[in-house]
């Protein structure tokens, strides 16, 4: 930890102590560094921290001072309520009509499904490749073939290790990003016909991979904050021949839900003596927003029943699709089906990407990354506050870049995303996640992007929409 966030921890730790209160100034610049013996550049990386964590803010000629946690007049939507019935999904062609109309690079990205480029060390990630393709070993054509590069792999369970979860590198099988990891887990684990149990909403790309294998889904009710709900998931498990559960624990797409520990680990339990496995989509996981990861799940697998999905392109290498799978029990039938299904990650990406863990760049990446989307949530929260209706609800997630937004219930989603996109927005629709397009009156929005005068223009302009 750098000097500046551990002065940035303990006035936090004061705050949350009660030491430091409301409208409390805080030392200036010049008293601070005295009291401190710090420079002034890292008295102002601290503060500038902790604005951007919601926990001070800056007075015009008077100083920095404690503000009270951001609480936007906006409660939270309320837990999710699907039908309880098994659907056969036939989603693709509107999803893919929606994705297509967001991918004009002029328009504000609030609908993408990508954080901006310019926060991952890509210039940097380009010379671990050009290196790795200049000194490839050749039999490395051979010896990286599924489950893929050893040094990877190898970096990829000491990740694990610190988050408590003791995996052996021969678990792990290298993928072309999370998406193809996805589709081998639901290939490993369901034939055509079986049902799958969803969050709801979801992630799109879950109902097409579901689609795509013929399988049928049912969804689960889903609060968001704390996730899928574990009585419903227990009652769908009772009544219906549930084969896998698809489901993100960890800021959940597109509600940035967090499921707790103890509801985990209550869900672990329940999956083992029903005999479910759980493929986990935790794309997000490094995302997180404080000081503790969120428990890992793959710690709580005595069974081998988690079929734990990654990938570095949400948190490192975007473009570069490198994702893996943990698979337990399900490691050799996933690899042998990752032969038959694409041979091989590309290698030198592979190299590349060991390479850049073992020097240890990662984690200072990784904690200028959650600083920087953290700002940014708070930033649109504050935002939709101030230019959205009454009667809008959203989530607060701690964690990822998307927030779910609930618009009164006479907004129409897809009336708003075409007049949005006629304004030079994207939005992304709620029926976009769901396996029966519900959610009409809801919209995810991306943070992932600096915060700027286009984007402020951009949810004003929304708002504005939403009103008329």
């Amino acid at each position: 930890m750098n000097l500046y966030e551990q002065l940035a921890s303990d006035i936090e730790r004061r705050i949350a102590d009660g030491v430091l209160r409301v409208g409390d100034r805080l030392p200036s610049v010049r008293s601070a560094c005295k009291s401190q013996r710090l420079s002034p550049s890292t008295i102002l990386k601290a503060y500038y921290l902790l604005e951007s964590r919601g926990l001070i803010e800056a007075r015009p000629q008077s100083g920095y001072y404690v503000r009270p946690r951001l609480l936007t007049g906006m409660p939270e939507p309320e837990i999710t309520r699907p039908a309880g019935a098994a659907t056969k999904l036939e989603v693709s062609d509107f999803i893919f009509e929606i994705l297509e109309s967001v991918k004009d690079p002029s328009v504000v990205p609030l609908g993408s499904s990508f954080a901006s480029p310019d926060l991952y060390p890509l210039d940097k990630l380009g010379r671990f490749l050009a290196a790795a393709a200049r000194h490839m070993n050749p039999r490395a054509t051979v010896t990286d073939l599924p489950p893929g590069n050893e040094e990877l792999r190898r970096q990829i369970a000491l990740r694990y290790l610190s988050r408590g979860a003791s995996l052996q590198p021969s678990e792990i099988v290298i993928t072309n990003g999370a998406m193809e990891a996805l589709n081998l887990c639901l290939e490993a684990t369901t034939s055509p016909g079986d049902l799958v149990a969803i969050e709801s909403p979801t992630f799109h790309a879950s109902l097409q991979m579901i689609e795509r294998r013929g399988l049928r889904a049912i969804e689960i009710p889903t609060h968001p904050r704390t996730g899928v709900s574990l009585g419903a998931l227990e009652e769908a498990l009772r009544h219906h021949p549930v084969k896998a559960c698809l489901l993100m624990l960890n800021f959940q797409n597109p509600m940035g839900s967090l499921v707790p520990d103890d509801s985990r680990k209550a869900l672990i339990a329940l999956l083992r003596r029903h005999a479910v496995p759980l493929i986990e989509d935790d794309t997000y996981a490094e995302l997180y927003f404080g000081r503790e990861a969120p428990l890992a799940t793959k710690a709580l697998d005595s069974d081998g029943l988690v079929l734990h999905v990654s990938g570095f392109s949400k948190c490192l290498a975007p473009g570069y699709r490198v994702g893996w799978v943990a698979a337990g029990r399900f490691a050799q039938k996933i690899q042998r089906l990752k032969f038959s299904a694409s041979l091989a990650t590309t290698i030198p990406v592979q190299i590349a990407i060991a390479d850049f863990l073992k020097q240890g760049a990662f984690d200072t990446h990784l904690r200028r990354l959650r600083s920087a989307l953290e700002m940014q949530e708070v930033q649109m929260a504050t935002a939709l506050d101030r230019h959205f209706p009454p009667g809008t609800r959203i989530t607060r997630p701690r964690g990822g870049y998307f927030m779910w937004v609930a618009l009164p219930d006479d907004v129409d989603a897809l009336a708003l995303h075409r007049d949005a996109l006629d304004a030079g927005i994207s939005i992304a629709p709620g029926p976009l996640f769901s396996a029966k397009q519900a959610y009409r009156n809801c919209i995810r929005l991306n943070f992932g992007h600096p915060w700027s005068e286009s984007v402020e223009a951009a949810v004003m302009k929304l708002g504005q929409l939403i009103k008329r």
